[in-house]
This record gives structure tokens, C-alpha cells and sequence, in this order.
């Protein structure tokens, strides 16, 4: 199939007008982030964050104009805007320090049909093997009999193309909704699905939010038990998207046994609590390394950190796994290990920890977007 060309693209979108009627989107440089790959087009529509709820029709209208064109498989178009600086919050009148909203009017929570239960998979920062962690977790549910589905929901830097070995692009049956691409029994969605591996994401925080968004409402994930969120690392806006505005059942924070990460751990737990999410543990990943040759036993990285840090916060340690040389080939070869070597000490681990992820789960029902106020 030939590249769909990105002028084709323009030419297409001129001839949808802008809110004020007098010019098209591309005209009145509303058209940002065109691009495509193997059929599939997305870009970004700059909108009023003022009128972003009154302009569906126009974003719908976009993506029509787009479709129309010949080869083209799927569009995306997400509504992005430049925020105003938000003000300093003011004292309230009358009896002074009651509660009051942030940010103005609470947003609609995102909805996903047929997911029962949303679960996040984070770290405070990157490199504690938080995506394997994920995928493997993943794999665990999926082996209790569970529905599983998995969503790489790290727009910088997607992990599942590499860690699943996908390098189809997702289908869509009526052009308006991605099919998940399936590998080890799970449903998964990653935009690194869509973009080529070395193209990077020079998208703002919006428009990171809305591909977010997107890739819950817009999939046909069907009927599943459970969604695993790989989550970005860090506590930012991708994070507080899935945070505030998704129905999440509870995250699982990955951390090493080291101080530095434990830190870092905390405030993502802490971002979780403070969002009214259920925090179901944490993993100490890396946690110790055994020598394959003569079997020693090395805590590079220290070990019972995590552990340790579980138990001051009173939260479930949901188990340890180690440093190993399988664990790595395996997640580089697209064949994680739980599927790749399902009778393994580290498999059995991942499995262990996913029933301790499920039976966190039965304990309590999804809760409503929280909305956080300031008191």
C-alpha cells in the first residue's frame, strides 16, 4: 500500500471551515501534528479550549474529510488546546476555608463499555521495569482465566510494539473504531502501534490527554475482565489523566529496592491516594540478582526496600521479583516470560503476584472519577 502523503492529507482538511466560517482549519492554522503511516492518518485540531466541548462535529468533520481519501484505514483526530494560566485559588468568602473546585467544572469521567475493572501500572521513574512488569502481570490474569487487555498508555515512549512483537498496524471494521491487536490471549493497544519506532512525539500535554482518551473510548476492546494501564512514569499530565478521569479499580506501583527509586515510588503512590484510587501494592522489581553460573546471591540494587516501604505505608508488598537474564531476553524478543517459560520460578512469581492483584480487586468496587478540590 502506498504512503498516504501528508499534503493529501492538507488539501483534504482545506475544505472543512474553521469556527468562524470564513476560512478552512488549514487556513486558520488549526491543523497541527499530521501523521501517517501504513494507512493510518492522526493529527491534532487546535481548538478554544472555551468551545472544545461544541466543537465534536467539527473534529468528527475533519477525520470525515480525511477518510475520504483514498487507502486511508483509520484517522484520528484529537481536540487540543492552550490553556490559560490558571489563577491562585482564593480564600472563600464567608466562613473562609470550605472546599472549593479546581480548575472550574469537573470533567466527564472516560468511558470504556465492557471493561469491568481499570488497574494502572506505575513508577515514579523510568528505568525500574515497569512495562515488563505490566505485560507480565498482564499474562498472570490472563492464566487465573481471566479477559485481559493491556493499553501502553506511554505516548513518548511505547514499549508493547517492542515487548510483544507487534508490527502490524490495528484495523478498524467501520472507520471509526481501531480493533486491539491480540498476542498471548490479551487484547492490546499502544500508539506506538501507529507511529513509526524512531518517530518521536513532539505532542503538548492536551494533546497527549486527548490520544489518551481516545484510546480507551475508541477501541473495541469488548468484553474484559480486566484493562492493564501501562502507565508513563513520573506524575504528570498523562498520569493525572488516567488518574482523575478514568474509573480506575486501584495502580500497582513498580519500584528496585534501592533509596532513590523508593522516593520516587512514593510520590506516585502518594498521586494515587490523592486522587481517591486504591493503591493494590507494590512490586519490588530487580530485586536481587542470581549469578547463573555459580548461583550467588548479589543485592545490587539493595533489597527489602520495597518491601519495607509497603509496610510504613500500609499497603499490600505484593511480591519480589528478580534480576535475571531471562526476564530480559525474553521482553526484548517480543515473548515475555510468562508465556515464553509459563513453568519458571519467574513466572510463577508474576503469577503470584497477579492473584494478589485479584484478590485486591474483589475487595472493593470501582470508584468514580475523583475530583480533587483545594481546601
Amino acid at each position: 500500500m502506498a504512503e498516504i502523503d501528508r499534503k493529501a492529507v492538507e488539501t483534504a482538511l482545506a475544505a472543512v471551515m474553521a469556527p468562524d466560517g470564513a476560512r478552512s482549519v488549514v487556513a486558520a492554522g488549526l491543523i497541527d501534528g499530521i501523521a501517517t503511516r501504513g494507512g493510518h492518518v492522526q493529527f491534532a485540531l487546535k481548538v478554544d479550549p472555551a468551545l472544545g466541548p461544541r466543537l465534536e462535529q467539527l473534529r468528527l468533520a475533519c477525520e470525515a474529510a480525511v477518510k475520504a481519501l483514498p487507502d486511508v484505514k483509520s484517522v484520528t483526530a484529537v481536540m487540543t488546546a492552550e490553556r490559560p494560566a490558571a489563577r491562585a485559588p482564593q480564600p472563600a468568602h464567608g466562613h473562609g476555608h470550605g472546599p472549593r473546585p479546581a480548575g472550574g467544572p469537573a470533567q466527564q469521567p472516560i468511558l470504556a463499555t465492557g471493561i469491568d475493572k481499570i488497574i494502572a501500572v506505575a513508577s515514579g521513574k523510568g528505568g525500574v521495569g515497569k512495562s515488563t512488569t505490566a505485560v507480565n502481570l498482564a499474562l498472570g490474569l490472563a492464566a487465573l482465566g481471566r479477559k485481559v487487555g493491556i493499553l501502553d498508555a506511554d505516548i513518548y515512549g511505547p514499549s508493547m510494539p517492542r515487548m510483544l512483537k507487534v508490527t502490524e498496524k490495528p484495523d478498524s471494521k467501520d472507520g471509526n473504531k481501531l480493533l486491539p491487536i491480540e498476542r498471548f490471549g490479551l487484547k492490546t493497544m499502544s500508539i506506538g502501534y501507529l507511529v513509526s519506532e524512531e518517530t518521536p512525539m513532539i505532542w503538548r500535554g492536551p494533546m497527549v490527554q486527548s490520544a489518551l482518551e481516545q484510546m480507551l473510548r475508541d477501541v473495541e476492546w469488548g468484553a474484559l475482565d480486566v484493562l492493564v494501564v501501562d502507565m508513563p512514569p513520573g506524575t504528570g499530565d498523562a498520569q493525572l489523566t488516567m488518574a482523575q478521569r478514568v474509573k480506575l479499580a486501584g495502580a500497582v506501583i513498580v519500584s528496585t529496592p534501592q533509596d532513590i527509586a523508593l522516593i520516587d515510588a512514593r510520590k506516585g503512590l502518594n498521586m494515587f491516594r490523592k486522587t481517591a484510587v486504591p493503591v493494590l501494592g507494590i512490586v519490588e522489581n530487580m530485586s536481587y540478582f542470581l549469578c547463573p553460573h555459580c548461583g550467588e546471591r548479589s543485592d545490587i540494587f539493595g533489597h527489602g526496600g520495597a518491601q519495607h516501604e509497603a509496610e510504613r505505608l500500609g499497603v499490600p508488598f505484593l511480591g519480589a521479583v528478580p534480576l535475571h537474564l531471562d526476564i530480559r531476553i525474553h521482553s526484548d524478543d517480543g515473548n515475555p516470560i510468562v508465556a515464553a517459560q509459563p513453568d519458571s520460578e519467574h513466572a510463577r512469581t508474576y503469577r503470584a503476584i497477579a492473584q494478589r492483584v485479584w484478590d485486591g480487586l474483589q475487595g472493593g468496587s470501582q470508584r468514580p472519577a475523583p475530583r480533587i478540590v483545594i481546601k
